[in-house]
């Protein structure tokens, strides 16, 4: 791997609006759970005796919020993660004045949580929730003291987390922003992601740029459009990269 490594930095040198476009499994190596893997949240869940996507619908939200929140804690809000390598090796970057900005498909907030300041969120954060009844606003810690129960605001209505579910839009000005950082790019690196999430993935058919370099375990339909592949763990690629800039 070392020679790709160098080739990966070198571009890195070479380059002052990088787009790093990621998804679930840049946090997996922080203990958060992926969606679609084999031990990931989608296939884990037996309990409800219905698939995920539907408890993560707006529809099911109005209809059932007491399950939808009991589903929620435990594996949206039970766990308090740290940023990992990848996170860190991305804020030095932008540091560093060769990262533009992160494109995430995450809403854990652990890019900001290691220093990343230009970052689109598209399906939204779990750190944010609003009250639909009043439009109140609040912090995760409401909803994580109810421990699954419905968290309610003083007028009455019920705060709902500020992330995209499923029958939602992406937010406009994060979807436009971040069109606009990928179609800048000048060179786009994308990782822990099997772009198979749209209208998240699509955005990528806006690079215009030279080199994409991409890291995943697993393949994806962009493997033959990057001129580096990488399997190994995205925390390691990008923090030996990094080391060598």
């Amino acid at each position: 791997m070392s020679d790709k490594i160098e080739r990966f930095a070198e571009l890195l040198r070479g380059s002052k609006r990088a787009v790093f476009f990621g998804g679930a499994g840049v946090s997996t190596e922080s203990g958060v759970k992926d969606y679609r893997s084999e031990d990931g949240i989608y296939n884990a869940v037996r309990e409800y005796g219905r698939p995920p996507e539907e408890i993560l619908s707006r529809s099911f939200f109005e209809a059932d919020p007491e399950t939808f929140y009991d589903f929620y804690y435990k594996y949206f809000l039970s766990e308090h993660p740290s940023p990992n390598k990848a996170h860190i090796a991305l804020a030095e970057l932008e540091n560093m004045g060769i990262l533009s900005a992160v494109v995430t498909q995450n809403i854990d907030g652990l890019h900001q949580a290691a220093g990343s300041k230009n970052v689109y969120e598209l399906h939204g954060t779990a750190s944010r929730y609003h009250c639909v009844k009043c439009g109140k606003a609040c912090g995760r810690d409401i909803p994580t003291a109810a421990k699954g129960k419905i968290p309610r605001c003083e007028c009455g209505g019920i705060f709902k987390p500020d992330v995209v579910l499923y029958e939602e839009q992406l937010n406009e000005d994060t979807l436009m922003g971040a069109i606009k950082a990928i179609s800048e790019a000048d060179l786009m690196i994308v990782g822990g992601t099997s772009l198979a999430v749209y209208p998240a993935a699509g955005l990528l058919r806006y690079y215009r740029g030279g080199e994409t370099v991409l890291i995943n375990r697993s393949e994806t339909p962009w493997d033959s459009r990057a001129g580096l592949v990488f399997r190994e763990k995205i925390g390691e690629v990008l923090s030996e990269a990094v080391k060598r800039i």
